[in-house]
């Protein structure tokens, strides 16, 4: 029987029902081979451990016979192959439970496979979004915050803009389509940050002015 962690949340990817007024315009999740290529490294890890399976090979071929050497390289290779594997699942984990909202008041993150938080950043509090697009349409949109983030790089990798950890930058990361989706969260921070703001004084503080006028009088 299958099993769903998230099948308790009111709204998918959402803690709870949005409040009155809220709506969402776009929901998804990383792309997770592109996440596994920039967020894990996996072709520089490979690399890396092609170059020592080589350099393995070269080192052991002035020494003994060829099918020695060969046999004496192929750990390097499997290990690479293993370590490469684990990379790649790590990412599809992290992509499966992973749900980025764009709402027309906030942007919400719900992301960690093992710990799951959910972050939530109102337009108001966003000072610029930056879009980083790859080759095939994907990529990832970084959000700088007005004030500091009180959340961890660590806790949020890999949802966050790399190597920035002095002023964390939650990011969308991967996402298929990216240039869309920033263009959807432009227009509606854009209408939440120009919407005026009508406060009413309370009816007994107008009152109580009144009186005194007439006082005065």
């Amino acid at each position: 029987m299958s099993h769903d962690d998230f099948d308790q949340e009111p709204v998918r990817g959402l803690p709870e029902l949005p409040p009155e007024g809220e709506v969402i315009l776009w929901q998804g999740r990383p792309d997770w081979w592109a996440l596994s290529k920039e967020a894990m490294n996996l072709y520089w890890v490979a690399g890396y451990f092609l170059i020592l399976t080589l350099w393995r090979f070269i080192s052991l071929s002035d020494q003994v016979p060829l099918p020695n050497a060969i046999s004496g390289s192929l750990p390097l290779l499997i290990m690479g192959a293993i370590v490469c594997l684990i990379l790649t699942v790590v990412a599809y984990v992290q992509a499966r439970a992973t749900v980025y909202t764009i709402t027309n008041r906030r942007v919400a993150m719900r992301i960690g496979a093992a710990l799951t938080v959910t972050l939530n950043l109102p337009y108001t509090q966003i000072a610029n979004a930056d879009l980083d697009l790859r080759r095939r349409g994907t990529g990832s949109i970084a959000i700088d915050l007005l004030e500091e983030s009180p959340v961890s790089f660590l806790m949020c990798w890999p949802h966050v803009r790399p190597w920035v950890m002095r002023r964390v930058q939650p990011t969308l990361r991967c996402i298929p389509d990216a240039a869309r989706v920033a263009q959807i969260l432009g227009e509606a921070a854009e209408k939440r940050v120009s919407a005026p703001v009508i406060s009413r004084k309370p009816a007994s503080g107008l009152a109580s002015q009144s009186g005194n006028a007439v006082a005065a009088e």
